[in-house]
């Protein structure tokens, strides 16, 4: 098996995998996964496209991700893992796809309009 390259986004996060046959071994920005992701819900979005699939330990990871903060970065790992899964084994996509883990989130941060305190938030009124 070649090495699968595949990206995911999430708010103003990328991440780029390369995935490859191996023993399991996840690195992130040249560190490893439990070292970056700190937090035990970080990296249970993180190996989630393998536990559903059933391939934990099957294959190593190499992760290239910037830009927004931890928990968009984790789900642009996840997102783009989920990709590169189902196209390893295109009959992944039938346990992936009603879970979510190939769907794009969308959401962003709205911009600032001018004449405004935020996106939404008006300056104090004064009637007087």
């Amino acid at each position: 098996m070649e090495v699968v390259h595949k990206i995911g986004r999430r708010k103003t996060a990328v991440a780029r995998v390369y995935v490859s046959e191996g023993s399991g071994n996840i690195t992130v920005n040249k560190r490893d996964l439990n070292d970056y992701f700190t937090t035990g819900t970080l990296q249970y979005k993180v190996r989630q496209p393998f536990t559903l699939t059933e391939t934990d330990g099957n294959y190593d990871v190499k992760v290239n991700v910037f830009g927004g903060g931890i928990t968009g970065q984790a789900e642009a790992v996840r997102l783009a893992l989920s990709r590169a899964m189902c196209e390893i084994d295109i009959e992944n996509r039938a346990v992936l796809k009603p879970e979510g883990l190939l769907t794009r989130d969308p959401r962003m941060v709205e911009r600032k309009k001018f004449g405004q305190k935020k996106a939404r938030k008006k300056f104090q009124f004064s009637k007087r």
